[in-house]
């Protein structure tokens, strides 16, 4: 009787007690118009953690003095793969002006179905530059698959292929569960395969009847509410936590995002263990 109790007691704790962090991406159309106003927006849904893939319009100081202002911080700062391979110190130094930990790059130069080679110079490009952002300025290099990886080689995938070859000393990955699930991957299991080469997540559901493919690319309100969709979250949390994900955002690229994001964070809260 007493264990049942235990049992009951502990099947009502969350699953996911703590905030998650946002994608500056959810609040592109927002933020490019508004950046102070936005902001204060994002901060009143709760948001206190970013990972700015834009500086819309600004430098990093005066972003920096914005997000500073509403004790907001920024812990990943997202750039583009050209920019990462050719404007490495730039990027460097903007990350470290936000206060970021972390440089992320999500997808990489592809023409038509990804390939072996170009999953070869990426892996180049990134144990390289990787290498230079760890040892000359103290950040990690976090690479966001896009599904179009998810292509077939020897057995397994050309994403496995590409975490396998990269050095986990100076390249890490970050996890959009939706661009996993997509072409046909499941993203818990990603997660416990490959444990804490993770050290970010983004949260995002994909609508319910939606197939997908390894195109990299679905219409934007095909991204759901968390909970309404096809991914089982509850499974993706487990996971994640035991691969020692250090920041979870949530982002939502639909046009819907203020009815969604509440909606989302509420389904968060509401997971049980």
């Amino acid at each position: 009787m007493l264990s049942s109790a235990c049992a009951f007691a502990q099947s009502g704790e969350q699953l996911f007690p703590q905030q998650p962090g946002v994608v500056s991406y959810t609040y592109r159309n927002y933020f490019e118009k508004d950046m102070s106003g936005t902001l204060d927006m994002v901060k009143a849904v709760g948001f206190t953690d970013i990972e700015f893939s834009s500086l819309f319009g600004k430098t990093a100081a005066e972003l920096r003095t914005l997000i500073d202002a509403r004790g907001i911080k920024c812990s990943s700062f997202g750039v583009s793969y050209d920019d990462l391979a050719n404007k490495t110190t730039e990027v460097a130094q903007n990350a470290k002006t936000l206060g970021a930990q972390y440089v992320r790059v999500a997808g990489m130069p592809h023409k038509g179905a990804f390939t072996l080679a170009e999953a070869q110079k990426a892996i180049e490009d990134f144990n390289r530059v990787g290498k230079i952002l760890k040892e000359q300025y103290g950040l990690d290099f976090i690479y966001h698959e896009h599904g179009f990886e998810f292509q077939p080689y020897q057995g397994g995938t050309l994403y496995d292929y590409i975490v396998k070859q990269t050095d986990p000393r100076y390249v890490s990955f970050e996890l959009d569960i939706l661009w996993a699930f997509f072409p046909g991957q499941d993203p818990a299991a990603l997660l416990n395969k490959y444990g804490n080469r993770y050290k970010a997540l983004h949260l995002k559901d994909l609508k319910k009847g939606v197939h997908g493919n390894f195109s990299g690319g679905t219409t934007q309100d095909n991204d759901v509410a968390l909970g309404t969709g096809q991914i089982d979250i509850h499974a993706v949390i487990i996971a994640a936590k035991k691969a020692g994900i250090e920041h979870y955002y949530i982002e939502d690229e639909s046009n819907n995002v203020l009815t969604q994001v509440p909606q989302s964070l509420a389904y968060l809260k509401s997971i049980k263990k």
